[in-house]
């Protein structure tokens, strides 16, 4: 009997999410599952987990997806990835039933993967679209994106002045009682303002 293997992939923080996937795929017959919380948008190398799992398998082993989209959206990835274990004699089964490689001919499989691609593809280039034009938007609103300030106006002349006096940055640190990192970020701040 094929060793049935299964994958998950959620955005990072979707605790439900990784919780529903993980008892569809058991639900499904996977014994062995794996998954990484990074966006869809993320390279395929940083995916470690998933990376480990397609080196555990073997042939005549089956994948279990949620959807082909948690495999790639990018539709070269998602091509290249299907042609892969196909190759090795991996069987791929998607939960939302667009793809079962175990009952499909290659060809069919293929045109299925292609178009399947293709529409992930356009979804994540959609998405990139809307969060830009949204950043957009809030800049022009006057929304400061990046981590918030925790230093006041006071506390940046004093680095100023005694980084002027040729302190250095943990001396500064040490006498205001701030971090290091603090520090620099006031002189690194300053430097943008200064070339602006």
């Amino acid at each position: 009997m094929s060793k049935i293997y299964g994958y998950w992939r959620i955005s990072c923080g979707a605790t439900q999410e990784e919780e529903r996937q993980i008892l569809a795929l058991k639900n499904a017959g996977a014994t062995v599952i794996r998954g990484d919380k990074i966006t869809g948008t993320s390279d395929f190398n940083e995916r470690t987990e998933l990376t480990r799992l397609l080196d555990e398998m073997e042939s005549g082993s089956i994948l279990v997806l949620s959807e082909l989209s948690r495999l790639s959206r990018s539709f070269v990835g998602m091509v290249n990835e299907v042609s892969k274990l196909l190759e090795r004699n991996i069987a791929i089964k998607t939960l939302d039933k667009r793809l079962d490689t175990t009952t499909m001919p290659k060809e069919i499989t293929m045109l299925i993967v292609s178009i399947l691609g293709y529409a992930a593809s356009q979804e994540l280039s959609a998405i990139r679209s809307r969060t830009a034009e949204g950043r957009a938007v809030a800049l022009s609103r006057g929304v400061k994106f990046g981590r918030k300030r925790t230093y006041d106006q006071f506390q940046v002349a004093e680095v100023m002045k005694k980084k002027s006096e040729g302190q250095g940055l943990g001396t500064i640190a040490k006498s205001l009682g701030m971090s290091r990192s603090m520090v620099q970020r006031i002189v690194k701040q300053d430097a943008v303002v200064g070339i602006q």
